[in-house]
C-alpha cells in the first residue's frame, strides 16, 4: 500500500532537497518534477471533467499519488541498497 504523505512531510523532503541542491542536483530537479506532476493532478481533474476529456481523468489520481509513489519507490530502493536516500527520515521521523 502506498504511504500517505502530509504537507509537513512534503515540505521536509523539499527543504532537504533545497539544502542539498549543490550535492544532489538531479534529485533536486526530480523532486521538483514530482511536485509539478502532483500539482497538475490536483488542478487538472476539474478542467478534464468540464471539458469532457475522459482520457485525462485516470491520469489525475495517479498524478496526485506521485509523491507517495516516488517516496515508496525510493524507500524500497534504499532498503535494497541500490540508492542512498538521506531524506527518507528526518528529525523525529522513524522511517
Amino acid at each position: 500500500m502506498t504511504p500517505r504523505l502530509t504537507l509537513a512531510e512534503l515540505q521536509r523532503i523539499k527543504q532537504w532537497h533545497v539544502d542539498h541542491r549543490a550535492q544532489h542536483p538531479l534529485e533536486y530537479h526530480l523532486w521538483d518534477a514530482v511536485l509539478t506532476v502532483w500539482l497538475l493532478g490536483w488542478t487538472g481533474w476539474l478542467p478534464a471533467l468540464v471539458l469532457d476529456e475522459a482520457w485525462a481523468l485516470p491520469l489525475c489520481p495517479i498524478a496526485i499519488l506521485s509523491p507517495a509513489l516516488y517516496v515508496a519507490w525510493r524507500a524500497r530502493a534504499h532498503m535494497m541498497r541500490r540508492v542512498r536516500c538521506d531524506w527518507l527520515s528526518g528529525p523525529g521521523q522513524g522511517r
